[in-house]
């Protein structure tokens, strides 16, 4: 099967209280769940090179030499668990599409008539050690008295949702998202009672401040500004309430990106407009993130530990996103098969070189950054996507979703290695 380079994604965030936001939001939702990435066999980026930048990016050959210093930043001697690979596990998964409650449609695969099974039966098999099955009574008891926020767009909200089935053998939590926001459909807040642990999301889609750019009105293709120094107010006003975060964003900058800085226009990324910088969305990606983490370490309250969740690739084969792409294994990729390469590695090296400088900052002040990789392991898991097999309200059914995760599936990993960090730091 051939892959196809897609076009890019559009975003917007809605505003509190107004329904005419909310609605392109919801419609915008859509188009997220067939997020134009995909997978290239080829070394070379389907992106624009950076060149252009204003600051110079390592080339892709650079960072292949340096990823081994990027790679693990678990504190200790301790086996980097994100090193590995995909191994035969027929035993079944940890909850199902029926004794978890809190699977949304969108990921509900096997709900809505996915025929395969052979998906859930992988594990993710570390190349020096095991890591540990996940025990929800052991997280609850790490994180009792605490708080968890998972920062960024529809992905992160995703492992929110595995990681609420995976504690659902043990409790369900109450739902307290109306006391916190009007929108509850993209910023949700969860208290599990008995170990008054809270789990929320921040919706934040760029991680920085955005607003549309376009002069004939919002589409899914319009340009939207993004003010690549300024954090995005939604997070930033409520980030110093929670003791862990989880920090992510991924396919949402290959749309057209009017970019600013100081309050000025310096480029634009994937909009080929006359007179302005050619930036190739890197530059953009890169400086988001350094925005995020310099706007943590200015927090005065903020004490928290601060997790970056890598890149997640998508995985559209046979097409791009809006021309029958879609996503039809049904076993992983080897190693051999596909590997970390193009504008994923470049995607991937853009954050995780931002998160070593802000865990080098970071360590002077007495805060923790933590890198949670997951690329490695979802690059080589074609088949967990929900493809067809999900539902949405705001979502054009004819279009394959190739960008989340179905649950249960390879998504659960991610709180496996979750909890391997926490054990971890509280050890140390």
């Amino acid at each position: 099967m051939k892959f196809h380079t897609l076009e890019a994604p559009s975003g917007k965030y809605p505003p509190p209280n107004t329904h005419i936001k909310v609605l392109l939001i919801a419609l915008t939702l859509s188009l997220l769940t067939v997020i134009p990435l995909c997978l290239n066999n080829s070394p070379s980026s389907p992106l624009p090179s950076p060149e252009s930048d204003i600051s110079s990016l390592k080339s892709i050959e650079q960072g292949k030499n340096n990823i081994s210093g990027l790679k693990s930043t678990v504190p200790g001697k301790n086996c980097d668990v994100f090193r590995g690979n995909w191994v035969p596990y027929p035993n079944g998964t940890y909850y199902t599409n029926t004794s978890c409650s809190m699977i949304i449609d969108q990921q509900n695969c096997l709900k809505f008539g996915r025929p395969d099974t052979e998906f859930l039966k992988w594990r993710w098999k570390p190349e020096e050690c095991e890591l540990p099955f996940f025990d929800a009574v052991q997280f609850l008891e790490l994180v009792r008295g605490k708080s968890l926020a998972f920062l960024g767009d529809s992905v992160g909200r995703n492992q929110m949702q595995s990681l609420l089935c995976l504690l659902s053998s043990v409790a369900y939590p109450e739902d307290l998202s109306h006391d916190y926001s009007s929108n509850t459909d993209y910023f949700k807040r969860y208290l599990y009672t008995d170990y008054q642990f809270t789990i929320g999301t921040l919706w934040a889609p760029f991680l920085v401040k955005f607003k549309e750019a376009d002069p004939s009105g919002y589409s899914f293709n319009s340009i939207m500004n993004l003010y690549l120094d300024e954090p995005d107010e939604a997070w930033a006003t409520e980030v110093e309430k929670f003791d862990y975060v989880i920090v992510s964003a991924g396919q949402w900058f290959f749309r057209p990106l009017l970019l600013s800085e100081n309050g000025q226009v310096i480029g634009c990324s994937t909009c080929q407009k006359e007179n302005i910088t050619d930036l190739t969305p890197y530059y953009a990606y890169r400086n988001a993130f350094r925005t995020v983490f310099r706007t943590l370490q200015g927090l005065k309250n903020y004490k928290g530990v601060t997790f970056l969740r890598t890149f997640s690739p998508a995985h559209f084969e046979n097409g791009a996103w809006n021309e029958g792409g879609n996503c039809v294994r049904t076993k992983p990729f080897t190693k051999e098969e596909m590997k970390l390469d193009g504008y994923m590695l470049e995607m991937y090296l853009n954050q995780v070189e931002e998160l070593k400088a802000a865990e080098k900052q970071g360590r002077k002040m007495g805060l923790q950054f933590r890198l949670l990789d997951t690329t490695e392991a979802m690059l080589l898991r074609p088949d967990g996507h929900p493809n067809y097999y999900g539902r949405s309200p705001h979502r054009n059914m004819t279009l394959a979703d190739c960008v989340h995760w179905c649950l249960p599936g390879p998504i659960d990993t991610w709180n496996e290695f979750l909890l391997y960090m926490l054990k971890t730091e509280q050890s140390s």
